[in-house]
């Protein structure tokens, strides 16, 4: 294949050519989890595109390093570096090690991505597997003048590093602008400047999670980490690293400039961002009543829904629109999406009833050309999917007779349709037997997993329900100390 691969680049703003650091690798780092909560679709729709892009990349020969890191640590509840530490928060709720939280979220959030079909990363690190790393990006940050320390906390000079570099680059935002923004220094505040940021926090007595330092006792700032985790295992500067739009304002504004006061290079060639997710119209949020976790769109118990979705109904859904444009949730989408997807695993079954003929009335080759051209345009997945609906037709009309192909054409037809579809696409045949039982095997796991949080809250009435409905389909549980076992009878 000849044909180029561009990409939209959210630092300068237009789409370029990619031509990678190292001919050959590429390297991706993609913000994770914050695992302190049930993974939410905002997080799936980003982990669902990068998987997209990552299955692509594979498909044209290259070898990546995809990273994909877990936060498990520093996540303070406010941008200003105050508030309690999310996963410490959650612990006194539950009256758990924050560990457990961490633990438990974290297997969750795999589940998920086991039943959206998602590959794993290369590498899964950890914040909290991380803290040398973190401590030692500090120290050169610190020597290189661009932080100073303060009771035992460590702030990064954001206007000092605004003098050599342009902080709001991934914004397009100058930093005057940005100070404008920004409300001024309360009394209590000991920053210096009103964007400063935390690398390190000083733990107080009370503080679940805290790591000895230079400093003192404390735990490492959001930020840091992604930083120390892309230099450690994809170099001081990679190819591709993304996220959820709603990072490249602070998040990922603060990485770069950690990366270039600590490296004095560009951390990311390319930079991705994932819009964000809207249902009727209005924004996705957890306070509005209108987000969905993946458990209650599979199940179909939200009052938004009229029934529930497959996994592979939903992520078929989610690759029809582009990942840089904002992708609606409604009922009538999601059940055209169904419809759609239905459409396409019943044309890939066609394929195998096709007879070959002595000619072909089919160009083959236009499929694999069009699909390039779509994917190689910023991994254009709705105009991929457009040209395999085209196919659809053709198909349909190769088995009812009204067009012709030959045997060559045929296996190079079913070869190419089956590559785009489930190894590009990640989609898989729900109706397939192994594919049902793995499935059906996943959904109970999750549905077991909700029953076990319901119990931990003593909300008998729907950890009872949750037994008693899976019950009338045959699923047998077996509660025991540890978890649970089920059997199908």
């Amino acid at each position: 294949m000849d044909s180029k691969l561009f990409i939209y680049n959210t630092l300068t703003r237009k789409k370029e050519e990619f031509i990678p650091i190292n001919p050959g690798h590429v390297g991706i780092y993609v913000c994770g989890p914050t695992v302190y909560s049930d993974v939410h679709l905002g997080n799936c729709r980003t982990f669902i595109s990068f998987d997209l892009i990552y299955r692509y990349l594979l498909h044209l020969g290259f070898k990546v390093r995809y990273v994909r890191n877990i936060t498990d640590a520093g996540h303070l509840e406010g941008d200003r570096d105050e508030g309690d530490d999310k996963f410490a928060k959650k612990a006194k709720l539950e009256q758990l090690e924050p560990m457990e939280i961490v633990q438990k979220y974290t297997l969750a959030f795999r589940d998920v991505m086991r039943i959206f079909n998602t590959l794993p990363p290369s590498i899964e690190p950890t914040a909290t597997g991380h803290i040398s790393e973190q401590i030692e990006m500090i120290k050169q940050i610190l020597e290189q003048g661009y932080a100073y320390e303060i009771n035992g906390t460590v702030y990064f000079d954001v206007e000092k590093y605004s003098k050599e570099y342009p902080y709001g680059q991934l914004t397009n935002r100058k930093l005057e602008d940005l100070l404008e923004g920004t409300r001024e220094l309360g009394g209590q505040d000991e920053k210096r400047g009103r964007l400063d940021f935390a690398l390190w926090i000083t733990a107080k007595p009370e503080t679940l999670m805290k790591w000895p330092s230079p400093w003192g006792w404390g735990f490492p700032g959001w930020h840091i980490e992604c930083s120390a985790m892309g230099r450690k295992y994809l170099g001081d500067t990679f190819d591709i690293h993304g996220g959820g739009m709603d990072l490249q304002a602070t998040h990922h504004t603060n990485e770069i400039a950690q990366s270039q006061a600590c490296n004095h290079k560009a951390p990311v060639k390319y930079w991705m961002h994932t819009n964000m997710l809207t249902v009727n119209g209005a924004r996705m949020s957890k306070s509005a009543g209108n987000g969905f976790l993946p458990n209650e769109l599979f199940t179909g118990n939200h009052p938004l829904l009229d029934k529930g979705y497959s996994p592979m109904a939903v992520r078929f859904f989610m690759l029809q629109s582009h990942y840089r444009s904002t992708l609606d949730f409604s009922n009538e989408a999601l059940q055209a999406s169904e419809k759609g997807f239905q459409r396409l695993m019943a044309a890939n079954r066609i394929l195998n009833k096709i007879k070959a003929s002595d000619k072909s009335t089919v160009v083959v080759n236009d499929l694999t050309s069009r699909i390039y051209d779509a994917m190689n345009d910023d991994f254009n997945s709705p105009v991929a999917i457009a040209v395999l609906f085209d196919w659809v037709r053709n198909i349909n009309s190769l088995a009812e007779g009204k067009e012709s192909i030959t045997q060559p054409d045929l296996d190079l037809l079913k070869q190419t349709f089956r590559t785009i579809v489930f190894d590009i696409l990640g989609l898989v045949d729900e109706q397939s037997e192994g594919s049902k039982q793995e499935l059906t095997s996943n959904l109970i796991d999750m549905l077991l997993n909700m029953r076990l949080e319901a119990k931990a809250r003593k909300d008998f009435s729907t950890s009872d329900k949750i037994r008693d409905d899976l019950a009338k389909f045959g699923v047998v549980v077996r509660d025991r100390k540890d978890g649970f076992d089920w059997e199908i009878s």
